[in-house]
């Protein structure tokens, strides 16, 4: 019977695949499958569908919102891998691909369980749109089979696939909703009865807003409780690599001080508890950061809500959630994450302690806040000057200087200050010199980099989210400053943000650099246009939607920068392309670790020396050897250098390994972070090229001088899922002097 089958299903693809062969087809049949049209025009009606379709048309966007992604990652992926049958074109010998063949398993058809899903979800919402669905749904399906890609019965199980996992959500969110709503959301259950037919019904004025506030806070919570779990899923399961910035500061862990060469001690204090918790791994690594996000989402809420309502704070919760800095934030343990939240917790505690009511408990809690941020990340400093911009621009608030409330809080800051200070005394204030060496403060003022900040920050916050704060912010300055709430935010945003701004007429300025300023500004936009929210509905209605679609589709390619080429069949440009530089470090690690075996195979010990801190840490995370020994006999060094260039100077180094050989990994594709003198240095020494190899750059100098002979192995090619992601030089160092 099987065998009956596969021949029936074997003889209707060769009877679409090669007998309907003909020029027509041929053209029209590969556009059909791998034409990003259709898509862009799919995306461009739902983002209609959310701005002007009203509760029917958001609805019909979210159920195929939820139908296309769990479908596609829990029901086709999963029965790919389990059936695991190998495409047409790999089995039938004169079959006829003509499209790209593709990576994956060929039961069921994706595609088709995409169309029909679609399909019959519009369906339901619209049924007119049967007509244009369900032609476009079978033309895509026969193209899989007719370029040779799929079997009759693989679009056959997608199709059905599809249709039946619409149906499972949809009528199983309107259960949920059916079950739920009269519990715990009441008042929206009666002006939204069912999800299958969503007619809103008109309330009357009896409507209690206490009621409405609490069903506000209930579905916030329920969101940020998902939103947790599922961002730790995804660091779990989605085997995303570490940053350069997260393995250097895993290594800061590994060696736990007072302060470290760039930045304060608490990222290696939270990465130390982290793998102490979950074990030396990228989810240990980043545990704390989705839990972070979570806690700032909270305090957020509460305190909008308390001054501008429950659902106020909740649109801004969203707009928060598909921010992309922010939304990077919650899934990349660097500084920034601590640096916000304390900032944020400070400004909560900070407001308090302001009213009238504040007492000198609510100010210890900014002192405490405070100095937590200024250990997370040196830009926190600024926080107390936002505090005088405060008090400068209300004169109500300036009877707390005659109390001890901030007094206090400043020394504990200062408290909290006191181990860095130490630290930085005994090491000759390097910090100092290495801010000054980033900030280039003895350029000359330029515009050079103002349009690359502007830009930059709108790729960041969203071009809508931050012409609508520096809206609010320029206008709330303009219209006389009157309300303490909104002057607080201001205080609390405007001027790290403006001095980001003026920094950039001098220098670059890194797209982070204005996280912390990010919250009270958003707030102060939330807060500014909910109190024009009435007048001007009409404008600012769609604005948000708009801005909330375009914010949920940054994040989510945020997080899985393939969906581009799986939507519009192109790759994102590495430039764009986050996710670009935390892939191929295993295969980086795997190439390394190869070569520098085969050196260690010649008789004496063979280290590795890297070139940039990254690499450097890199390879200590990702070398298995290297991470196994990292507290006892590190494997992995940055080059030894006269002057500090990074932490790695302030550890032991290799000079006590003399006779021993060594392998010096480069990146060529991205020259070397080099101060000035460096720079010098390098034009003075014009035989430090190796001769062979001259594309690589030179080695340095102090390489050059540690070691007796040199052999240039050339450039490798990392690649990550068939593309290069980095160009890496292999040189073979031997005998140290």
């Amino acid at each position: 019977m099987i065998g009956w089958l596969y021949s029936v299903d074997v003889g209707l693809f060769r009877l679409i695949n090669l007998s309907w062969s003909n020029r027509f087809f041929d053209w029209l049949m590969p556009w059909v499958s791998t034409s990003s049209w259709f898509t862009c025009i799919l995306i461009l009606i739902a983002l209609g569908l959310l701005i002007k379709g009203g509760a029917r048309g958001r609805i019909c966007v979210v159920m195929l919102a939820l139908a296309l992604v769990l479908g596609n990652w829990l029901v086709c992926d999963s029965l790919k891998h389990g059936v695991a049958r190998m495409r047409p074109f790999l089995v039938i010998p004169d079959a006829k691909l003509r499209i790209g063949m593709g990576g994956s398993f060929s039961m069921p058809s994706s595609h088709a369980a995409n169309w029909f899903s679609a399909m019959f979800i519009l369906l339901v919402y619209y049924r007119r749109s049967i007509w244009c669905m369900l032609p476009l749904a079978v033309l895509v399906s026969l193209s899989r089979i007719y370029n040779g890609v799929h079997y009759p019965s693989d679009v056959v199980a997608g199709a059905l696939l599809g249709m039946g996992y619409s149906a499972a959500v949809i009528w199983g969110a309107d259960a949920i909703w059916q079950w739920l709503g009269p519990r715990r959301f009441p008042l929206w259950w009666k002006r939204l009865p069912s999800l299958l037919n969503p007619v809103v019904r008109e309330m009357k004025s009896e409507v209690v807003p206490a009621n409405g506030d609490a069903q506000w806070f209930r579905l916030a919570y329920a969101l940020i409780a998902l939103l947790l779990l599922m961002r730790l899923a995804y660091l779990g399961w989605s085997g995303i690599e570490l940053s350069e910035d997260e393995a250097y500061q895993w290594l800061w862990s590994k060696h736990p001080a007072l302060s470290y060469y760039s930045k304060p001690p608490m990222i290696a204090y939270a990465q130390w508890l982290g793998t102490h918790l979950w074990g030396d791994n990228e989810f240990g690594v980043r545990f704390f950061s989705p839990v972070i996000a979570a806690v700032m989402s909270v305090l957020v809420m509460r305190l909008i809500a308390r001054e501008a309502g429950a659902r106020v704070a909740f649109m801004l919760f969203l707009v928060l959630t598909v921010t992309p800095l922010l939304a990077l934030g919650a899934t990349v343990m660097t500084v920034d994450p601590l640096s916000v939240l304390f900032w944020t917790a400070a400004m909560v505690a900070g407001w308090r302690a302001a009213q009238p009511g504040g007492t000198t408990r609510h100010w210890l809690w900014v002192g405490i806040w405070t100095g937590l941020g200024c250990l997370s990340k040196w830009t926190n400093l600024l926080q107390p000057v936002c505090w005088c911009l405060f008090f400068l621009l209300w004169a109500p608030a300036r009877r707390h200087l005659r109390r001890p409330g901030p007094y206090l809080a400043l020394l504990i800051t200062a408290l909290f200050c006191l181990p860095v200070l130490v630290w930085l005394r005994q090491h000759q204030w390097i910090t100092l010199e290495h801010l000054a060496t980033d900030g280039q403060l003895d350029k000359a003022w330029t515009r050079t980099y103002v349009r690359q900040f502007l830009e930059e920050e709108m790729g960041s916050l969203n071009p809508f989210f931050l012409v609508a704060a520096c809206w609010a912010a320029l206008a709330f300055w303009r219209q006389g400053r009157r309300d303490p709430f909104q002057l607080f935010l201001f205080s609390m945003g405007v001027p790290l943000f403006f001095g980001c701004f003026v920094l950039s007429w001098h220098s670059h300025v890194q797209p982070n650099w204005i996280a912390p300023s990010v919250i009270p500004l958003f707030c102060l936009m939330a807060v500014y246009w909910s109190k024009r929210w009435d007048r001007n509905a009409a404008v600012l209605q769609p604005l948000l939607a708009g801005g909330w679609a375009l914010g949920l589709v940054f994040v989510v390619i945020l997080h899985d920068s393939n969906l581009v080429n799986k939507i519009l069949h192109r790759r994102l440009p590495p430039k764009y392309d986050l996710l670009h530089r935390v892939q191929g470090w295993k295969e980086t690690a795997r190439i390394a670790g190869q070569a520098r075996q085969e050196l260690a195979a010649e008789g004496p010990p063979a280290f590795i020396i890297a070139e940039h801190y990254g690499m450097t840490s890199q390879l200590s995370f990702y070398l298995p050897e290297a991470k196994r020994q990292v507290n006892t006999e590190p494997l992995v060094f940055f080059y030894a250098s006269a002057h500090p260039l990074n932490q790695f100077y302030f550890w032991p180094n290799y000079l006590q390994r003399a006779g021993q050989n060594a392998l010096f990994v480069r990146e060529i594709d991205r020259p070397a972070l080099r101060p000035d003198w460096l720079a010098r240095w390098w034009r003075q020494d014009p035989d430090i090229f190796l001769p062979d190899h001259p594309q690589g750059g030179p080695l340095p100098p102090a390489v050059l001088r540690q070691f007796d002979s040199f052999t240039n192995l050339g450039v490798r090619e990392v690649l990550f899922d068939g593309n290069i992601v980095r160009r890496v030089q292999l040189i073979q160092c031997r005998h140290l002097h």
